[in-house]
């Protein structure tokens, strides 16, 4: 029979099809893969740094997250300096017959004019009194028995009184009350107030009211509401750093991102105005993000919390440039003096200008500070080389030992400018296999030159990652092992977002998840979890044998123990595939020291979809059993989408 070359072309591509199928039918089998571990073999040290945390002031992360101050718009800044404004979420308590209040610039702190004017107008007013309420960040968690400092700052027309409250927001129940203000005259300058509320009562949503039930007119500012009970009582919210706590993480990237920068410089985050009093600091409108920050969480209080867990500071800086705007290099050296303040803000002696306001903070003596990224997102925008440049050499004449992180990808082009650091950036969408072996971009990264900063990963998407399911999470895992096998070239990593505020989301997914009283962590924040051990650890040498190497990955490492520097041996097996592996493992010069104590740790759910949630918050969750039959030659089952580790001692 003969065929014309049309014919031909068409059975060709029938062949494909069908090997094709039959490829994926295979390999969607179940399969037999072999792992052969050298654990004989001289290892390589992983670098100490490899994972850490990146924060970004998105999704209330800070202000209303791991900052604890419970109010809102604690300054009436939010709505601008064009008065009067608009004072949101703050709430009149009372009738307009009854008060008015309004925004005025007759503030005492020069730097935040807005205060908040009160004109009671009621002869007989109701007996509860009227007066204004704060829900806070969608709701204040107010807990029976535990401690809250209220602070603030006002001044009266006259004779005055005045109570604060913490009150259910539905049933308006008193959970906890101070009379505050109690003045037989006015006062005519502002004063400031502070009084420490025990809850008789709890609630989950709750809002803080002051009331009066006097004529006449007060002014108020800088109201304040904090928890007395906050981690290690540095302000720090507990329960969510807890939460990173057992992420070990070697460094803490902050303050960002897009928030760094600004969608325009004059929204920029700007450390200098995040320093001394909290009384006393601006804020700034997010335009990134769309929401005000009162700073309370600022520079200072992120190098407070990156020591307080144990982490590096990665100080990221402004260098000019914004989403929009852009400092010419010719008029860049405020910039530049800016950064080299930064640096002697926090390692500065307390008898230098900026280390004194630090040891006036609380912190006399320096902070660690290694590495400084210069930007944030900025790499190719006008004017970056030249104010890059111009950073870069005045940090290195100034602290030559600081490590400087450029914000240009050099995975596969060297960089045209000098750099300890480089970052590298990736979120696939809805891609859950490209996210899986993305690891492979530094397989051929040249050796020789300035090392990744894997700053941001994450698998994004309405379809696969939604606000966090257990695919993405696999997906990520295949990343991270692609990380430890170039682990001699990729020195950092930091998934991100890590914070989400449920009730107020700017982006999906992220880590740990939380509301007014509670937390959890998605599928991406334990399976960072099940990597903590790799910083410090030795890269042993393995070799992966399946049929399909872009759905399994695997990576052994030797783990010590810091109590009693016994090592252990470490398998992590990420299955992206659909059903489970049979996996055949050698392990080649390892002599256990307790065999029968090894464990098989599995991550992994029966939908591929599935995700945590305040009801079910570990749904999602490692799960460890004993290791059965552990030995140098074992067969380990790999369920499907799941990462499973194996603790061989």
């Amino acid at each position: 029979m003969v065929f014309s070359k049309s014919c031909c072309s068409f059975f060709r591509l029938c062949l494909i099809i069908v090997s094709f199928v039959a490829f994926q039918c295979n390999a969607d089998g179940n399969q037999t893969s072999t792992l052969v571990v050298n654990a004989g073999s001289a290892g390589r040290p992983i670098p100490n740094t490899l994972f850490g945390i990146s924060l970004e002031e998105v999704n209330r992360a800070g202000t209303g997250g791991i900052w604890s101050e419970l109010v809102s718009n604690r300054g009436f800044e939010a709505g601008g300096t064009q008065v009067p404004s608009n004072f949101d979420p703050w709430a009149i308590v009372g009738t307009e017959a009854d008060i008015h209040v309004v925004t005025e610039l007759s503030s005492s702190f020069e730097r935040n004019k807005v205060a908040l004017r009160i004109d009671v107008l009621c002869d007989n007013c109701p007996v509860d009194g009227v007066g204004i309420s704060n829900p806070g960040f969608k709701g204040m968690n107010i807990v029976q028995g535990k401690q809250y400092k209220v602070a603030l700052n006002y001044r009266s027309s006259g004779p005055q009184d005045m109570t604060i409250s913490f009150r259910d927001a539905k049933s308006g129940g008193i959970l906890g009350s101070s009379q505050i203000i109690k003045r037989n005259k006015k006062v005519a300058k502002w004063k400031k107030m502070e009084t420490i509320i025990t809850a008789s009562a709890s609630s989950s949503n709750a809002s803080l009211t002051l009331r009066t039930t006097k004529k006449g007119t007060i002014w108020l500012d800088q109201v304040s509401a904090m928890p007395q009970d906050t981690y290690k009582g540095h302000g720090f919210r507990s329960d969510l750093v807890e939460m990173i706590m057992q992420l070990k993480p070697a460094f803490f990237r902050f303050p960002g991102g897009n928030f760094l920068r600004g969608g325009a410089l004059m929204n920029a985050f700007r450390w200098k105005d995040t320093v001394g009093p909290q009384e006393q600091r601006p804020g700034h409108f997010n335009d990134v993000w769309n929401y005000w920050t009162d700073e309370g969480f600022g520079y200072y209080e992120g190098l407070q919390l990156a020591e307080d867990i144990g982490a590096t500071p990665v100080w990221v800086i402004n260098n000019g440039l914004s989403e929009t705007d852009s400092v010419d290099t010719s008029a860049i050296s405020p910039f530049v003096q800016e950064a080299l303040d930064s640096i002697e803000f926090a390692r500065g002696p307390s008898t230098s200008k900026w280390g004194a306001i630090r040891a006036s903070m609380g912190h006399p003596e320096p902070f660690v500070l290694k590495y400084i990224a210069l930007g944030s997102n900025n790499c190719g925008m006008k004017n970056y080389l030249g104010n890059y440049l111009a950073f870069h050499k005045a940090i290195r004449q100034s602290y030559p030992d600081i490590q400087i992180i450029s914000n240009c990808d050099a995975h596969e082009k060297p960089l045209d400018h000098p750099a300890d650091l480089y970052e590298y950036k990736n979120y696939p969408k809805d891609d859950a296999r490209a996210m899986f072996n993305l690891g492979v971009n530094f397989d051929k990264s040249p050796r020789n030159g300035p090392k990744a900063f894997v700053s941001e990963y994450a698998l994004i998407g309405d379809k696969q990652a939604k606000f966090g399911t257990i695919l993405a999470g696999v997906a990520e895992a295949g990343f991270l092992i692609g990380l430890e096998r170039n682990s001699d070239h990729v020195a950092m990593a930091s998934y991100a977002p890590l914070l989400v505020n449920a009730n107020d989301r700017n982006w999906s997914p992220d880590a740990i998840v939380f509301d007014s009283d509670q937390s959890y962590g998605t599928p991406s924040y334990w399976t960072q979890v099940l990597f903590k051990e790799s910083n410090g650890a030795t890269f042993i040498n393995s070799q992966l044998q399946t049929p399909d190497p872009g759905m399994l990955a695997a990576s052994a490492i030797l783990c010590k123990n810091p109590q009693n520097n016994d090592t252990h041996l470490k398998i992590k097996i990420a299955n992206l595939g659909n059903n489970q592996v049979n996996l055949k493992i050698s392990l080649q010069g390892y002599v256990s020291k307790n065999l029968a104590g090894s464990t098989k740790t599995v991550l992994a759910s029966q939908n591929i979809l599935d995700e945590n949630s305040f009801t079910e918050p570990k749904k999602i969750a490692p799960q460890q059993s004993p290791l059965q039959n552990p030995g140098n030659e074992m067969n380990v089952i790999i369920p499907p989408i799941s990462l499973t580790v194996l603790d061989i001692f």
